[in-house]
């Protein structure tokens, strides 16, 4: 696995944590601890706040799984992918978009 496929498979352990002691972990082990996340709503830095994203997210899409659409694309330290969050009730996902993701220089 590329260290960029290992990045993404990583956030995406983070954005399916629905418990608090999953999540703080997927996201520590995800971002680094000065990490950011941002995106149309938010602009967030550090683990507190970037599990109180994910948090927001499981509650605006309860019952949602988020998964990748497609292949990982990367190149120095800069990957990109798609997703959509899915509806375990009926598999419908009602929005997708993609992500850019910068890796620290360890790969995190």
């Amino acid at each position: 696995m590329s260290i960029y496929a290992a990045a993404v498979a990583r956030c995406f352990e983070a954005w399916n944590a629905t418990d608090a002691d999953t999540l703080a972990k997927a996201v520590a082990a995800a971002w680094s601890e000065d990490g950011t996340y941002t995106d149309p709503l938010a602009d967030v830095r550090g683990h507190e706040q970037i599990a109180a994203v994910i948090r927001a997210a499981h509650e605006q899409f309860p019952g949602f799984e988020f998964r990748l659409t497609g292949e990982v694309d990367g190149n120095h330290h800069i990957c990109r992918f798609g997703w959509e969050p899915v509806s375990a009730a009926d598999g419908e996902a009602p929005v997708a978009g993609s992500d850019v993701v910068t890796l620290a220089e360890d790969g995190h």
